[in-house]
C-alpha cells in the first residue's frame, strides 16, 4: 500500500468515492440548504470581471446588473469557494498522491494540440450549455436526483446518452 501512495498508482475505490460524494451533497443540502454546482462560480467571475473593467456597462445590463448590487461582490458566494475548495483539492490530492505533474493525456492516434483543441471546445459548450439550461450537471442532475425530482433523473440520462453518442462518434480520437 505504502508503495502504490508514493508511486502516484493509489486511487480511491469508485463505489467509495461515490459514497463520499454522497455524503458531500448531503451536508451541502443540510448546511446551505441548496445542492452542487459549479457554473455559479464561472457566472460571479465573468460578472467581477465586467464589473471591473466596466462598472457603468455591467450596472445597465439587464443580465449583469441582476448580479451586482450595492454592498454586495459577485465573487462573495458559497459557489466561488466551492470551486476555490475543488481545486485546492485537486491540487493536494496530486501533491500527496504523487500525481501532480503538467502533462496532457491523449492517445497516441492525436496531437497534443488537436487533444487541447477538443478539450476547448467541449469546455465552451459545457459552459454555454450550462448557462442556456441555467445550471451545470452537478446542479441538474445530482441534486436533482439527490432530491427525487423526476427532472434531475431525466437530465441524468440525457447527459449520460448524449455522452454515449459523443464517446461513439469521437473515439478515434483517444482510442
Amino acid at each position: 500500500m505504502d508503495n502504490k501512495l508514493k508511486s502516484g498508482k493509489f486511487y480511491l475505490n469508485p463505489y467509495m468515492g461515490g459514497v463520499c460524494l454522497g455524503l458531500v451533497l448531503m451536508a451541502t443540502f443540510y448546511f446551505t440548504g441548496r445542492g452542487l454546482g459549479a457554473s455559479g462560480a464561472v457566472k460571479s467571475t465573468v460578472v467581477a470581471a465586467v464589473n471591473a473593467v466596466s462598472p457603468e456597462h455591467a450596472v445597465k445590463s439587464h443580465y449583469y446588473g441582476k448580479f451586482v448590487s450595492e454592498g454586495q461582490h459577485p465573487m462573495n458566494t458559497w459557489l466561488v469557494f466551492e470551486v476555490i475548495g475543488v481545486l485546492a483539492g485537486a491540487f493536494l490530492s496530486g501533491l500527496f498522491f504523487n500525481r501532480l505533474k503538467f502533462k496532457v493525456e491523449h492517445s497516441p492516434k492525436i496531437t497534443i494540440n488537436r487533444r487541447l483543441l477538443f478539450a476547448l471546445g467541449g469546455g465552451l459548450l459545457f459552459g454555454i450549455g450550462s448557462q442556456l439550461a441555467k445550471g451545470c450537471t452537478s446542479g441538474a442532475a445530482l441534486s436533482g436526483m439527490a432530491v427525487l425530482s423526476l427532472a434531475g433523473f431525466i437530465t441524468m440520462m440525457a447527459i449520460f446518452g448524449t455522452a454515449f453518442i459523443f464517446a461513439w462518434v469521437f473515439k478515434k480520437n483517444w482510442i
